[in-house]
């Protein structure tokens, strides 16, 4: 079975300040991201690249990818499984490093879930489809570093 999904939205950029890109300081980083019948995302770049510090930047969206993906997977192996999950949270970091001359790229992300389970707690079996969660995750399995998981466990 191949199957292939298509992903579509749409980006317009909203720092043209009058002059259009005649300048590195002549122009904002914001933009807007949109797509059919959903709210719309106000981004910029990061406030080290000249970036708004009040928006989410393109590296943060990579970590909410990473994360989001993740726990959607995560939970449905846990339902599978029997495992109650009641709550989740996570508060993943990411290293990226600047090349000479420009540009860069992510060296690794760990995510840090903090997941509250309901009944019987089976810790081997909790972590062990962390590692099947990360295997699955179609964001992980796109990008060309690590992604870590150091999970936290409490039990209602």
């Amino acid at each position: 079975m191949n199957r292939e999904h298509k992903y579509t939205l749409s980006v317009k950029w909203t720092g043209n300040e009058g002059e259009g890109t005649t300048g590195y300081t002549a122009y904002g980083r914001e933009y807007t991201i949109f797509g059919d019948e959903k709210p719309e995302i106000l981004g910029s770049a990061d406030p080290a690249f000249r970036g708004e510090q009040t928006k989410y930047n393109p590296e943060e969206f990579l970590l909410a990818s990473l994360s989001t993906c993740h726990m959607l997977w995560y939970l449905h192996l846990c339902a599978d499984a029997g495992i109650i999950v009641v709550g989740y949270e996570d508060k993943p970091t990411g290293i990226m490093a600047e090349k000479e001359g420009g540009g860069g790229c992510f060296k690794e992300v760990t995510l840090y879930p903090e997941i509250t389970i309901s009944g019987s707690f089976m810790e081997a079996k909790a972590i062990e489809l962390h590692n099947k969660a990360n295997k699955f995750c179609f964001i992980a399995n796109s990008v060309n570093f690590p992604v870590w998981h150091r999970p936290v466990f409490r039990v209602m």
